[in-house]
């Protein structure tokens, strides 16, 4: 897999809240044209993108952020069984410290941090625009 793609309303927003994640910007870039176009289906597009790797640079989510046409809502606080791409997920060494971090941001948890088994802590929070991003702390 190369990367996800996640379409945003505030892409500034969006890279914020998950650098503080510990993911790093790899770039940023102005999309138009025929090439673009052909490519999305959509004629006439302009976007911005912003593409974020994780540090072991396995993983990647590209960010779009659309000023023509006008993006639509998706169903941006969709339940978890809404059916199509749901939630993004983390392993982090600390959840307090991380759900502390991502709060100025927006963060919400949707409702319990729960532990599992004595195996791991976790918990799915919204992130900008909606998105779930669940987070995952496993006990040494």
């Amino acid at each position: 897999m190369h990367h996800v793609g996640i379409t945003v309303t505030d892409l500034a927003a969006a890279v914020a809240f998950f650098e503080e994640l510990g993911m790093e910007l790899e770039g940023k870039a102005h999309m138009e044209g025929e090439f673009v176009d052909g490519v999305i289906g959509l004629d006439g597009s302009t976007s911005d993108i912003a593409m974020l790797r994780t540090p072991d640079d396995r993983y990647r989510i590209e960010f779009s952020q659309f000023q023509t046409p006008r993006s639509i809502d998706g169903g941006s606080h969709a339940p978890i069984h809404a059916l199509g791409l749901r939630h993004v997920a983390f392993v982090i060494d600390d959840l307090d410290d991380t759900l502390a971090r991502l709060k100025p941001h927006g963060a919400e948890v949707v409702r319990n941090v729960e532990t599992y088994e004595n195996l791991l802590r976790t918990c799915y929070v919204r992130g900008p625009e909606g998105i779930l991003v669940e987070l995952c702390e496993y006990f040494s």
